[in-house]
């Protein structure tokens, strides 16, 4: 096969010019030989084309050129043919990944070919080490049902979010490698001095987050004993130890007990039970604040209806909405059901 060989000082000169020119073969690797690099070539280039690279001192030669790994771009791409046409519609569309682990979805109707498409997903992430199907998440410390489909049975890894790091175990702690957005925007909006209060912490994305970005207090809860020995590994891990005090126990208590009064902002992401602790967000600010409330909707209209739930407990709680700051959908959790965000301006009556 035709190849073009080039001293390795200009190889990269070189390979610019024949990609730019269409001459380059894709499909094969380049050969490193002692001090050159040798191209594969598609066809052979022009006499001028040579006659412009002869200050580069490269030579049209004949070598044996390895196949490029060609890496799949999907799921779709690898399984084609090895799933049918109604199986292939139901391939998960979506992928979390964390850390060394994969989760995804898996429908009932392809747990037969689990291990399969857990093998398909580590050939399309390299850097994947086990893939779990995940179900729901189950209890009052919100931990995923999980089953290993593939790789190895790893369950604690260490996830990177907008520079931040975090251990994590699967098994032990929720954490949502899809709210990663969510978690800068929310850090980006808070001021200097502020008093944070984040009611369902977790491992610690919010408030670490926060906390490397501006000078503040975060008092950041947690009721699961396992998320909370990881929130206090991600603080020290993360070097913010001096602005997140980490508490383990149940938000609702620890602010009547220890921070009524107190805050500037409250985080509140427990989806499918946050309503249930606005009025312990109201007696936590201070005569008034910014409530990030995320709750479960369905279609139609789940923004309105999650201003609505939120709105109504509100009220209930002693305070009244000044303001709806910001609203959005953030995900799809479930056929037309929708994960959304609520930033409300809240205002103390009493």
């Amino acid at each position: 096969m035709l190849g073009l060989k080039v001293p390795k000082s200009y190889a990269e000169e070189v390979r610019r010019l024949l990609k730019e020119s269409g001459l380059v073969d894709k499909l094969h690797n380049p050969i490193r030989e002692y001090e050159y690099v040798i191209f594969p070539l598609m066809v052979q280039p022009s006499e001028n084309f040579m006659k412009n690279l002869s200050k580069y001192g490269v030579e049209l030669v004949n070598r044996e050129f390895t196949e490029r790994e060609t890496i799949p771009k999907s799921l779709y791409d690898i399984l084609e043919k090895s799933l049918t046409s109604a199986e292939l519609a139901l391939i998960p569309g979506s992928i979390d990944i964390i850390g060394e682990i994969a989760l995804l979805e898996m429908p009932d109707e392809l747990w037969s070919k689990a291990e399969l498409i857990g093998q398909a997903v580590m050939r399309i992430y390299k850097n994947v080490r086990a893939v779990y199907a995940k179900r729901s998440v189950q209890g009052i410390y919100r931990v995923r049902d999980l089953k290993l489909i593939a790789g190895e049975p790893i369950t604690e890894t260490i996830h990177k979010e907008y520079g931040a790091l975090f251990y994590v175990d699967i098994t032990k702690a929720f954490f949502d490698p899809r709210l990663s957005w969510e978690h800068n925007r929310v850090a980006n909006l808070v001021r200097k001095g502020e008093i944070v209060i984040d009611m369902f912490s977790g491992v610690g994305p919010f408030s670490i987050q926060i906390a490397r970005k501006v000078d503040c207090r975060i008092y950041a809860i947690d009721l699961n004993p396992d998320a909370y020995k990881y929130l206090v590994k991600n603080i020290e891990l993360n070097r913010v130890s001096s602005r997140v005090i980490p508490i383990h126990g149940d938000s609702r208590l620890v602010i009547r007990e220890h921070l009524l009064n107190t805050a500037d902002r409250v985080i509140m992401n427990h989806p499918s039970q946050s309503h249930e602790f606005i009025p312990f967000a109201c007696m936590a600010l201070r005569s008034n604040g910014i409530i990030h409330f995320y709750t479960f909707q369905n279609e139609p209209d789940p923004i309105q209806k999650a201003i609505k739930l939120f709105d109504e407990n509100v009220n209930q709680s002693g305070c009244n909405v000044k303001k709806i700051v910001y609203s959005r959908k953030i995900k799809s959790t479930a056929p037309h059901e929708y994960l959304v965000v609520i930033d409300a301006e809240v205002l103390k009556l009493t």
